[in-house]
């Protein structure tokens, strides 16, 4: 698929109605790349359109259309935009999906202590998807980045005020001990499950930074429950160990996701916590939502491990056993459905 790039010059130039056109942070513009799968640059009216034939043909007519309607004094916000892209023709898979040079391409996840970059094929193909959808799931073995990408992430984000807050949120599900007995409030006795995600944030962000932006509640923690009745608008949402969520929480997280928001949900299925017959909200949304277009999945497998060699060992090594486990388990109830008959 070609890729090319058009100039759009906006008039007359009129910085209150750009504002309004570009939206909050530039929220109708990331709002129309995401929708549209194209890259929009502008300096003050002149824009640069980047993407398909059909992309950029589709965001030339939205940005004039738009633009049109700022000079009748109406306010646009995120709901406008949506509308008005129902209104752009549906472009096929074909033609919004990258051809093979622009994968094969480097990406670097700029943070304000370095850059991150993805490894493994699916890591790039995570990246990517986590860029183009509002919704996002990142799902396998542990130690595959699933976490640390998301919040390199969410952190670019923020640093580029594409969104104005990052939450991270996992379930209190304990995996073996009872958060109960331990010291302290709620937030103190949840903060160990969440120690994955601050440590990803010390990195990329500094320890006193994290702190600041804790304290002015830029950066929130919190347990899945608290995010019942709310809506999340222009954040970046993670949802870590989303295999111990259970069905009604999982879709009570997914509904609470407003505009300008990204969500990216991580897990890992062969590690679910939750009491014996409960069903995993994971497994669950994985079949439920996986043929709409809009929301990225994600599967890794052990060859995307990133930690000590021998993680990817002890991984395979535990997938090989589950299989033989599975088959064995086949050929004793095909000896037992003998012997009945």
């Amino acid at each position: 698929m070609a890729i090319e790039s058009q100039s759009l010059t906006l008039l007359p130039d009129n910085a209150q109605r750009l504002a309004n056109l570009c939206g909050r942070l530039n929220e109708h513009i990331h709002q129309i790349e995401s929708h549209l799968a194209l890259k929009i640059q502008h300096r003050g009216n002149v824009f640069r359109l980047s993407g398909s034939e059909a992309a950029v043909t589709g965001a030339r007519q939205l940005l004039e259309a738009l633009y049109s309607a700022t000079a009748q004094g109406q306010v646009l916000n995120p709901g406008h935009v949506h509308l008005a892209l129902q209104e752009v023709p549906d472009l096929s898979a074909e033609n919004t999906s990258l051809d093979a040079s622009e994968l094969d391409k480097p990406l670097l996840i700029k943070t304000p202590k370095g850059s991150v970059k993805p490894r493994s094929r699916h890591q790039r193909d995570y990246v990517r998807s986590i860029q183009r959808h509002d919704i996002n799931f990142g799902i396998g073995p542990a130690g595959t980045g699933k976490t640390y990408l998301a919040v390199a992430c969410a952190v670019e984000a923020l640093v580029t005020e594409r969104v104005n807050r990052i939450l991270l949120v996992r379930p209190a599900v304990e995996a073996g001990e009872k958060l109960g007995f331990l010291p302290g409030d709620l937030t103190q006795k949840i903060d160990p499950y969440l120690r994955p995600l601050y440590d990803a944030l010390y990195e990329m962000l500094g320890f006193e930074k994290v702190g600041r932006l804790i304290e002015k509640n830029v950066i929130e923690v919190a347990p899945l429950a608290y995010m019942r009745g709310r809506t999340l608008n222009h954040s970046f949402i993670i949802l870590d160990e989303s295999q111990n969520t259970t069905t009604a929480q999982m879709k009570m997280f997914l509904t609470r996701i407003g505009f300008g928001s990204t969500a990216v949900i991580t897990g890992d299925v062969t590690q679910i916590d939750l009491p014996k017959g409960t069903r995993s909200g994971l497994v669950h949304v994985s079949k439920v939502l996986k043929d709409i277009d809009e929301i990225g999945f994600t599967y890794f497998n052990a060859k995307d491990v990133v930690r000590h060699r021998l993680v990817q060992r002890i991984v395979e090594a535990y997938d090989e056993f589950d299989r033989q486990s599975v088959s064995t388990l086949g050929n004793d109830s095909s000896h037992s459905h003998e012997r009945d008959r």
